[in-house]
């Protein structure tokens, strides 16, 4: 992400949702608005270490960010973190559906989960980036398990689409406006 894509230092809106593919650039894009944004960065973490691959991935994600950033780990709470965050921060929440789907695999009620998870975006006094990702554009799931969740990640992310201030899709690194304007 070159640093002309977004000019420093910029005001982020209160609510921001940034939203693409697997790998399509949408967390390094999210990281670099909070980066640009002049204020303490805030990193709410919501994956969760199930295996040594994915420990592993959370170890390289942590030291690319640096000691600038301050980690909140977070898999099904957000709305404690959110409420914990200072009004000084900027705070990066990555991502949506990595908290759905440890909400769904621990069986909590998905639509109470997401009615809870708005309130604090909404109460949250820092400005907050959240990252989801597009499940909608594949095939139909073969499974009742996997319809479930891509239902309820679109839901999910409709919800998050109309409370934002600024919506963005990343494609192949790619920022685009989809509601506001990019900075």
């Amino acid at each position: 992400m070159t640093g002309s894509l977004i000019p420093s230092p910029f005001s982020l809106p209160a609510l921001s949702l940034v939203i693409g593919g697997a790998r399509s650039g949408k967390s390094a894009y999210a990281e670099r608005l909070l980066t640009l944004a002049a204020r303490p960065r805030r990193y709410i973490a919501t994956a969760e270490a199930w295996d040594d691959e994915m420990r592993d991935r959370i170890a390289r994600h942590r030291l690319d960010r640096g000691p600038a950033w301050t980690t909140v780990e977070a898999p099904l709470d957000l709305a404690t973190a959110l409420a914990a965050s200072p009004a000084t921060d900027a705070v990066l929440v990555d991502c949506a559906t990595l908290w759905l789907t440890n909400q769904l695999l621990a069986d909590h009620d998905l639509d109470r989960a997401t009615a809870t998870l708005c309130d604090a975006l909404a109460a949250c006094p820092a400005p907050i980036v959240i990252v989801t990702n597009e499940t909608g554009w594949g095939i139909v799931p073969d499974n009742a398990l996997a319809r479930r969740f891509r239902d309820a990640q679109g839901r999910l992310n409709q919800r998050l689409a109309a409370q934002a201030d600024l919506v963005v899709t990343v494609i192949a690194g790619l920022p685009l406006a989809l509601k506001g304007t990019l900075p």
